[in-house]
């Protein structure tokens, strides 16, 4: 029987950048939309943690959003291509995801809403994005191909799966493994449980008090990305902020992966995981040691917060 960790490719798909970055670009923009809903939506949580989407056997939800006395949810099935808004009481309504503009896509799901009486109001200026045009006048992104959506898919659940196996690992403060739709990426973070420094901020179109509050506190963070962002492909991250002296520097694993010094993060590529013959030993090893390069470094206390030693 074929495990996560043999050598079959179709638990971890091919997802060349250059192939399917237009669908990308677009599908970033979707669920910046769907995104945004949730957040005008969900009272408020430490670090943000009620805005992102979460990744389901078919695809990416919001998970159920408050609504008066009817609440609802948003679905990304990348399996049957469909946006899906289902209500507490059993309504349901859906469209098919297709190639269309953001502004087409924005106009579908607000009127989606409106049809089962949702009145939602957000903000449509994209966020964490150079040159961000507004959702309902954006007409250049409008790609979607339904393979690379189904395959991103795929990727996202595997790396959720092996994620999770290793955010069991602390008893600390840690976040869910969650997908966040403003940087497009999948994400798990530990925390020491000392403050940080005020975060310097600089993202485009995010103001920085948003940022100082995703990083009041000391952390090492790892997750997925699929090209976006200017890196160009498919890679595996994680950093620590405040970045310690000594974390560039300290022992990695795999061989694979190696520090960015322009990104001040160490990256394993997608690429190298996909083709290795034990792709969820890799990705654990890549996460474990990255974050022995942040708590070694900064002194955390790993006997009090760590479930056990998984060196």
């Amino acid at each position: 029987m074929n495990t996560p960790n043999s050598r079959d490719t179709t638990f971890w798909p091919a997802l060349p950048f250059d192939e399917w970055q237009e669908t990308c670009a677009t599908l970033h923009m979707w669920t910046q939309v769907v995104g945004k809903i949730r957040l005008a939506l969900a009272p408020m949580v430490n670090q943000w943690w009620q805005v992102p989407l979460y990744v389901t056997s078919t695809g990416l939800t919001t998970s159920l959003m408050p609504y008066a006395t009817c609440n609802f949810q948003i679905d990304f099935d990348f399996c049957r291509h469909a946006l899906v808004v289902s209500t507490s009481d059993q309504r349901r309504t859906e469209f098919a995801l297709v190639p269309m503009s953001v502004a087409e896509f924005y106009d579908r799901t607000m009127s989606a809403l409106r049809s089962l009486g949702l009145e939602v109001t957000i903000w449509t200026m994209p966020v964490e994005v150079a040159d961000a045009i507004p959702f309902e006048r954006d007409r250049d992104h409008k790609s979607y191909d339904a393979d690379y959506a189904h395959r991103f898919w795929r990727v996202l659940v595997h790396s959720d799966r092996v994620l999770y196996a290793f955010r069991s690992r602390f008893v600390g403060k840690v976040s869910p493994v969650h997908f966040f739709w403003g940087s497009f990426d999948l994400a798990v973070t530990r925390f020491s449980g000392r403050t940080a420094p005020p975060h310097p901020g600089g993202m485009p179109n995010l103001g920085d008090w948003v940022a100082r509050e995703a990083y009041s506190h000391e952390v090492s963070s790892c997750g997925f990305w699929p090209g976006n962002g200017g890196y160009g492909k498919a890679a595996f991250y994680a950093y620590a902020y405040p970045e310690p002296k000594g974390f560039a520097d300290a022992p990695l694993r795999p061989s694979a992966a190696r520090f960015d010094p322009n990104l001040r993060e160490f990256v394993l590529d997608y690429d190298s995981l996909q083709q290795s013959a034990a792709p969820d030993t890799m990705l654990l090893d890549f996460c474990q040691s990255t974050y022995e390069a942040a708590a070694d470094n900064a002194k955390w206390d790993r006997t009090a917060l760590e479930r056990f030693d998984a060196r």
